[in-house]
């Protein structure tokens, strides 16, 4: 989250935008005043007493009473005193001292003060107000205790000018703090929504990759369970068999390894496809054989003659339904005729199937999470197809998947 290294050096309402801990612990409380607030609060009461100073002593060189100047001398204190609560409440504050300053010209310095803490800390609606009463009232005083060195005209028009200043002055600081504070809001919502698309972003390299672990190694490991199995209950099988099976086994093994190894090799590289080249429409033969051999009935009926030409996507995406479709039927129907079916050309799409007969008797039950159908339906959805599986009349299953194939 952005933060600002040195928040004593902000004002506090600002201070506290960027700490948005330091709100949440502080509650509904004002924010304490900074280091900052405390210089700039030092400077403007001294900046008060000085003007202040310099109106006394001009009120003294008018002839006034010695009780007018006392009188003078106390207001102007109290006035100096009371810029430290302008922060808390500056619109209040600022219409008192207009209203002492028109009898009091001890209080200008502090009037002054309290009209740019307004601009900065109230919109202009309210400020506009307190504008045209603070220009009214600085006429009102160059007659109710007129200044002998300068004439009433120069008076008003030197008080418009400190006022429309002042209010100037604080009105830029609060477009300025406005837009700090839009910039470091723009900030944090481009940090939120980067943090929002890299987790996004993770959670589907996530999928990506459990769909990709899924149909691989299902496949490999299938033939393991299925033989291991076939050894476990036929430990008096001839010889020739029990190699077979064995030989299965360990080819399956290595396989399943080299499957593991290129997807720890995409992990470990990304952008990189791994050694090993993706499967395609072309690889369809492979993986058949392979299911032959590994004692499946299997007829493979392609009616695409060039697979080749099949783009990669849409034929890893054909290849790894096939290849789903007979991992199941060796689970769920051992020992059944399955018919893998391949058809389809440029501008009509590829459509795949893979349809096993009903099973011939009982099947042991093999631990399944059904993530593999609920994958290839994502494959399909994602490469612009549709997918489809269920039960065929004749008691057996079949997964079907129609791909979209650009002329």
């Amino acid at each position: 989250m952005t933060r600002t290294e040195y928040p004593w050096l902000l004002p506090s309402a600002m201070a506290g935008a960027a700490d948005p801990d330091s709100a949440r612990r502080r509650g509904g409380r004002r924010a304490r005043r900074t280091v900052r607030d405390w210089v700039v609060d030092l400077v403007v009461f001294f900046f008060a007493v000085f003007v202040g100073m310099l109106a006394l002593d001009s009120a003294e060189q008018a002839g006034n009473s010695e009780p007018l100047i006392m009188a003078d001398l106390l207001v102007g204190v109290a006035a100096c005193c009371a810029l430290w609560v302008r922060r808390r409440w500056p619109l209040g504050l600022a219409v008192c001292l207009v209203l002492v300053e028109v009898v009091a010209p001890t209080a200008v310095g502090a009037t002054l003060v309290a009209l740019f803490s307004l601009a900065i800390h109230r919109p202009f609606k309210p400020v506009g107000y307190v504008l045209v009463l603070a220009l009214a009232g600085m006429a009102a005083q160059a007659y109710v205790r007129p200044d002998p060195t300068i004439s009433h005209l120069f008076a008003v028009i030197l008080g418009a000018l400190l006022t429309l200043l002042a209010f100037a002055w604080g009105m830029l600081v609060r477009s300025r703090r406005q837009l700090v504070l839009a910039l470091r809001e723009r900030a944090v919502r481009a940090e939120n929504e980067a943090a929002l698309r890299a987790e996004q972003a993770q959670r589907l390299a996530r999928e990506a990759i459990a769909r990709e672990m899924h149909d691989v190694l299902a496949h490999r490991l299938t033939l393991l369970s299925v033989h291991a199995g076939a050894l476990e209950f036929r430990p008096d099988a001839p010889p020739p068999e029990v190699a077979r099976a064995a030989g299965v086994i360990r080819d399956s093994a290595h396989e399943a390894l080299q499957d593991l190894r290129m997807i720890i090799g995409v992990l470990r590289a990304p952008g990189d496809d791994g050694e090993r080249p993706q499967p395609t429409l072309a690889t369809l033969d492979a993986l058949i054989a392979e299911s032959r051999e590994a004692g499946m009935e299997v007829t493979l009926d392609s009616g695409v003659h060039e697979p080749d030409a099949v783009p990669s996507t849409i034929g890893r995406t054909a290849y790894r339904i096939a290849q789903e479709g007979l991992t199941n039927a060796r689970k769920h129907a051992p020992g059944t005729g399955t018919t893998v079916l391949v058809s389809g050309g440029p501008g009509d799409g590829l459509t795949v199937e893979v349809r096993n007969e009903a099973p011939r008797g009982p099947v042991p039950h093999v631990p399944g999470s059904g993530q593999g159908l609920i994958g290839l339906t994502e494959r399909a959805t994602l490469a612009g197809g549709r997918f489809e599986h269920g039960a065929t009349r004749d008691g057996g299953f079949a997964v079907k998947a129609w791909l979209p194939w650009s002329p």
